[in-house]
């Protein structure tokens, strides 16, 4: 069998490795984009050295990509039968392409291939654990230059201390994310810098947390439209700048996992695997500590944006400016979900269709100027009842979830 390269998965991220002829081959064919793991890397997480097998070496010498698996690259890459081993979470196959067929297929090569060595596999997950957080990290950069170009300064102008250390420890960080790619490994010199990290970074995120409560909190029992409406505005701008906090928090707290990892791989390479695993059930508690404040958020605006839909006749002008902050709260937050992984496209969809919906109110209601509640009646019947429509499907699973935790805090209550 010729052009073999081997395969490894995650769930999250798949690794092509074998010559590098072969492996650009091979991702051109399933049309799959990917990214260089580095060849330094890879003979750091292999291990290559006098105690490794020539098999090992030699592969460890060749060509590394990585693969972010979506929903669509991950249907393409099941085909290939990548099977489960002894370590938690990772699946691999040995795949070739023999003669002149055109087609990829699966070999069986057993205790044959180096990649089913334990400690090995450890290490290849472990990087692409990297990967992954590094490529979720760019994603919030790009995140972060997108939803408000004064964002950055609003930062940098905070007076609040808990955001001021967050600041400071952000460039010790990136200083040591520079060493790290200089130098290709996390010295203990270099570690000993970033060590209190996690716990100002922990911080400053339930701080901005409870600042978004508050803001929630802020948007309760405001029946008069008017109030509401000027409730909206203030919320509307603040939630973005709490959730670019949240999102730079968690990318630090990314940031500091790749650090980790080299370094436990340097130091104690037997507790990789452990280690790995833990960090990913701590990364999930964190998206689901921010998910939970979040949805909350958007269950409060979805609410304040019913009523005022419910008001339209009687406030052609006010209930409009409602909805509209409301919506781009919504879809702000949709996509904050998105840059940081959290569950949540069949929602985001939702909150398009309903931002279109909430648009057409808008601009009718102000079209209407002086022809005042006759013309939004005609509108109600139309647009209101489609923007509502949206809105409860929208709504639906978030509301759900704001119940439940409105009932698991009553329950505490009681209980104290």
């Amino acid at each position: 069998m010729d052009n073999e390269i081997q395969l490894i998965s995650d769930g999250h991220g798949l690794a092509v490795i074998g010559d590098a002829t072969d492996v650009e081959r091979f991702l051109a064919s399933e049309g799959l984009p990917s990214k260089d793991l580095g060849a330094q890397r890879l003979k750091s997480v292999f291990g290559t050295g006098a105690t490794v097998t020539q098999a090992g070496s030699d592969i460890a010498a060749n060509s590394g990509r990585w693969v972010k698996l979506t929903k669509e690259s991950a249907e393409r890459v099941k085909k290939f039968g990548l099977m489960d081993t002894k370590t938690p979470g990772i699946s691999h196959a040995m795949i070739g392409k023999p003669g002149s067929i055109k087609n990829w297929l699966q070999i069986d090569k057993g205790a044959g291939s180096f990649l089913t060595n334990p400690a090995r596999l450890a290490g290849a997950a472990g990087l692409m654990a990297q990967l992954s957080m590094q490529q979720t990290m760019e994603e919030i950069t790009d995140y972060l230059a997108t939803i408000d170009e004064k964002v950055n300064d609003v930062l940098r102008a905070q007076k609040d201390a808990v955001l001021s250390r967050m600041i400071g420890m952000d460039l010790v960080i990136e200083e040591t994310m520079t060493i790290r790619e200089q130098v290709g490994r996390v010295s203990e010199v270099t570690w000993s810098k970033v060590q209190a990290a996690p716990t100002t970074i922990a911080e400053t995120q339930a701080y901005a947390l409870r600042q978004l409560d508050a803001l929630a909190e802020k948007l309760e029992n405001n029946p008069k439209i008017g109030d509401l409406a000027t409730k909206v505005k203030e919320v509307e701008p603040k939630v973005r700048e709490w959730l670019a906090v949240l999102a730079r928090c968690f990318q630090l707290q990314d940031a500091i996992a790749v650090l980790e990892l080299d370094r436990v791989l340097d130091a104690h390479p037997d507790q990789l695997d452990q280690h790995r695993l833990g960090l990913r059930a701590s990364r999930q508690n964190r998206l689901d500590l921010i998910s939970r404040s979040t949805v909350r958020l958007v269950a409060r605006m979805i609410s304040a944006a019913d009523a005022a839909n419910s008001k339209v006749l009687l406030h052609p002008t006010k209930s409009p400016v409602v909805v509209q902050s409301s919506n781009h709260v919504v879809t702000g937050v949709h996509d904050f979900h998105a840059r940081l992984g959290i569950e949540s496209g069949r929602q985001s969809s939702e909150a398009r269709r309903w931002g279109e919906a909430a648009a057409e109110v808008k601009d009718k209601a102000l079209e209407t100027g002086a022809k005042g509640v006759g013309a939004a009646r005609s509108l109600s019947n139309v647009t209101l009842d489609r923007a509502s429509s949206v809105t409860g499907r929208l709504s639906n699973e978030i509301a759900q979830r704001a119940r439940r935790l409105r009932g698991d805090e009553k329950e505490r209550d009681e209980e104290s």
